[in-house]
């Protein structure tokens, strides 16, 4: 049996991530979107928090319940793509908007494509961390027109005024909407001007008040990602226990060396016709072990329906497989650990075992996925998919889905995750995300 091994300390394990908002260079470099590079520090949502790392695994669970249900309803049923996407995230994008720039921690969200932060005068705004957005104190700051592009991209919108009304609404009765208006926005000191963007006076729901808004990195025409127009994009994402931050890699930057790599993997993307702003993947195979899984080629398949298929997404925590894929990694895990199963359900994950008294380290089954691609075999780290604990249970971090599944961001730790936009292709390079 292929095992690898995977150690854990007992203990509380603490976060504690520092922010670089604020640290702007005096004077900024406007560029051009033919000429974009450059870097963005990420954090999690739970910086600063003191908890283990099944509680962080835990509470990132919860919140990704909601938006799990969102991905569901805006894949399955394109009659709904007006008015439900996905909406909240793990991780916090550091920038400011403005001139004079104003300091900005937005939800980066790969499920979405509108941009958007809070506005004065609010009718109705929820608390967040940073000041809200004043766009009249901004010497850079245009309303948009209602003949703009981005505003016929909008799915719900209105004209009063000649100025471009939008409403974004996320589900579950969350919603933003105000004006939509360009402004510079600032990514550590290269500043981008004329960015689209949703000038929100009225905002309400769960799940915003970790940020001060959020920005869509969808496939979309609104999104950041179309609006820089941007070959490539990278992130890769620290441990989730880490105290270190991660970070976001834009154009020119988000390659480097990356592809002379002989450890990356690399799959094509696939687009869906009813959902385009998702990033699906062809995962055509998992093994266990030294056993690859029983899975019917239906599986993973994308349905002309929109139903099925596999996202990749940095807003969901642990990885979702269809039920029957699911059933069938689940007892080959349970076959080849060797713990006893922990039944006491008390960890919110599927599926845990009990780990001997005194133990600081554990043989787990290899976990292999098997993307479409010459050689895209992605062999996960055991830390990336067994999440252990001090109370003495290691537990697979994966659940089952009903329909489409997701690859989740507790999956893709220390990897080097680089979409390239031109060539339509996803690539892993194995890197200890903390020392970029």
């Amino acid at each position: 049996m292929h095992t690898t091994t995977l150690a854990w300390l007992v203990g509380v394990l603490f976060l504690g991530l520092s922010s670089t908002t604020g640290a702007f260079a005096p004077s900024r470099k406007l560029l051009e979107r033919s000429t974009l590079g450059f870097q963005v520090t990420l954090k999690h949502v739970d910086a600063g928090g003191n908890y283990t790392k099944l509680e962080l695994v835990r509470r990132s669970m919860r919140r990704s319940k909601t938006r799990i249900e969102r991905l569901y309803a805006m894949a399955s049923d394109p009659a709904t793509e007006s008015h439900v996407h996905a909406g909240n995230g793990e991780f916090l994008m550091e920038l400011s908007i403005g001139t004079p720039p104003s300091s900005y921690q937005a939800i980066l969200d790969t499920g979405s494509d509108l941009i958007w932060t809070q506005c004065k005068p609010c009718k109705q705004c929820f608390d967040q961390p940073t000041p809200i957005f004043d766009p009249d104190k901004s010497s850079s700051f245009s309303k948009l027109p209602c003949s703009s592009k981005l505003c016929s991209a909008l799915s719900m919108s209105s004209c009063t005024h000649a100025t471009c009304q939008y409403m974004y609404t996320y589900g579950d009765y969350s919603s933003t909407q105000g004006i939509m208006g360009t402004e510079t926005f600032t990514f550590g000191s290269v500043g981008v001007p004329k960015i689209g963007f949703g000038c929100g006076a009225d905002n309400e729901g769960g799940g915003f008040s970790q940020g001060s808004g959020l920005v869509g990195m969808g496939r979309g025409p609104l999104s950041l990602i179309s609006q820089l127009d941007v070959p490539k994009f990278s992130y890769c994402l620290t441990s989730i226990d880490s105290t270190k931050t991660s970070t976001l890699v834009m154009g020119s930057l988000a390659a480097n060396d990356t592809f002379a790599a002989k450890d990356m993997v690399t799959t094509p993307l696939i687009t869906s016709p009813s959902s385009p702003s998702f990033y699906y993947l062809s995962l055509h195979g998992i093994t266990v072990g030294d056993k690859q899984l029983p899975i019917k080629k239906s599986s993973f398949a994308l349905n002309e329906d929109g139903t099925g298929g596999v996202i990749i997404d940095s807003g969901t925590t642990i990885t979702y497989l269809e039920e029957d894929v699911f059933n069938l990694l689940k007892k080959e895990f349970v076959t080849q650990m060797q713990l006893p199963v922990d039944d006491s359900a008390d960890t919110g994950l599927d599926l845990c075992f009990k780990i001997p008294s005194g133990a600081t380290n554990i043989d787990v089954p290899k976990l292999i996925f098997h993307f479409e691609g010459n050689g895209a075999d992605l062999d996960l780290p055991g830390e990336n998919y067994i999440v252990a604990d001090s109370s003495g249970v290691a537990c697979l971090a994966m659940e089952s889905s009903s329909g489409m599944s997701i690859f989740g961001n507790f999956q893709q730790q220390n990897m080097l995750v680089v979409h390239d936009l031109v060539k339509e292709t996803i690539s892993f390079v194995p890197k200890q995300c903390d020392q970029l």
